[in-house]
């Protein structure tokens, strides 16, 4: 088959680029023939940081057969390559931010028709975390043209049928890991030191993790990722109006793959205190480097992580019952039993990776 994806793709930064990239490589790996068409810039506005990883080093295999050849201001552009595709077999759109993506997939769409090629949204999100009136409008608006939605949870695929009869598939997000690491050998001791990793936005929940730390004497924090707009600063001053500056370390900016690692190392337990979510591959990353994940009950999270088993679940938007997790985390036998407890997560990629493939594939008309 012929497929095409519109999406971020490697080097450019980002767990959506990483994800775009690795289904391009598996979708040519089980025999189709695949194009990426990206973008110039990675979004049409500014941006908090580089968008490129450091020194456009790759942090996996780049798909050779991707083209960032689309501007954002050029909606002639998007018409000029949706022509292009009409010969294709299925064309995947991947979405997560309705006022981005909306106007443009929308053009192309209406450009490819509904003779051409399956169209299926891929969404990581199907409202984006800080909605605006636009959202909801422009989300119907492109999913009614859709011959299929993709979502990763139960829960996005009631939104999405809030939103459209277009039919939606449901397909477990496969964890992409950045240079594929091998597994590593749980810790057999803990360090009192706990990590959140990734992009930090509101939504995510430094905040109340931070809240919850001051409840937990001796357990020291270490944030390391892009701080989104003015987190940063928030975090900063909240650090210091609760006496953790002992603590806490901040690493703010992209953690480039060759120091996941060592972030890992130091920690007992990755925590991921979200206060809503859709699907993250983290929880994945974690468990490959031997840590077991303390999160909240949100997006997948109670699929990806097995309560008392390979990691600990709280309520989201409590500071008390994460402290009570982590506090949990470290009475004795707790985390040695979490250390064992975790999976082999390249088994399980595998699997995911070749019952997305068919997910993504199978609708795809004749």
């Amino acid at each position: 088959m012929k497929i095409a994806i519109i999406g971020p793709v490697h080097p450019y930064k980002g767990g959506i680029a990483q994800h775009t990239t690795e289904l391009a490589h598996r979708l040519t790996d089980a025999g189709n023939e695949v194009t990426v068409i990206s973008w110039k810039t990675q979004y049409p506005f500014f941006y908090p940081g580089e968008q490129f990883v450091a020194n456009d080093k790759p942090e996996l295999p780049v798909f050779e057969n991707s083209k960032r050849v689309m501007s954002w201001k050029n909606p002639l552009g998007w018409r000029k390559w949706a022509k292009k595709l009409k010969n294709y077999d299925e064309v995947i759109f991947v979405w997560w931010v309705p006022t981005v993506q909306g106007p443009v997939y929308d053009t192309m769409m209406r450009t490819l028709g509904k003779k051409g090629p399956r169209k299926l949204i891929l969404c990581h999100n199907v409202i984006q975390h800080s909605a605006g009136p636009l959202d909801n409008r422009l989300t119907k608006r492109v999913f009614n043209k859709a011959d299929a939605v993709l979502v990763h949870t139960e829960a996005l695929a009631n939104r999405a049928k809030e939103l459209t009869k277009t039919p939606v598939i449901v397909s477990n997000m496969p964890a992409h890991l950045p240079n594929q690491p091998k597994q590593q050998a749980a810790h057999s001791s803990v360090q009192k030191h706990v990590l959140f990793f990734g992009l930090v936005r509101q939504y995510k929940g430094v905040d109340i993790l931070l809240k919850a730390l001051e409840q937990v004497p001796e357990i020291t924090l270490t944030v390391a990722g892009e701080m989104w707009g003015k987190q940063q600063a928030k975090l900063n001053e909240l650090v210091e109006e609760l006496g953790l500056k002992d603590r806490v370390t901040l690493l703010p900016g992209y953690v480039p793959a060759e120091n996941i690692a060592g972030l890992f190392k130091q920690s007992d337990a990755l925590v991921m205190p979200y206060r809503a979510g859709t699907a993250s591959h983290t929880s994945a990353l974690a468990f490959t480097h031997g840590v077991p994940v303390i999160a909240t009950k949100v997006g997948s999270m109670p699929q990806q992580i097995r309560d008392g088993v390979d990691g600990l679940l709280c309520d989201p938007e409590s500071p008390e019952s994460l402290a009570a997790a982590i506090k949990h985390f470290y009475e004795p036998g707790v985390a040695q039993k979490l250390f064992a407890g975790i999976p082999n997560t390249g088994m399980a990629a595998e699997k995911d990776w070749a019952d997305y493939v068919i997910a993504i594939t199978s609708g795809t008309k004749s």
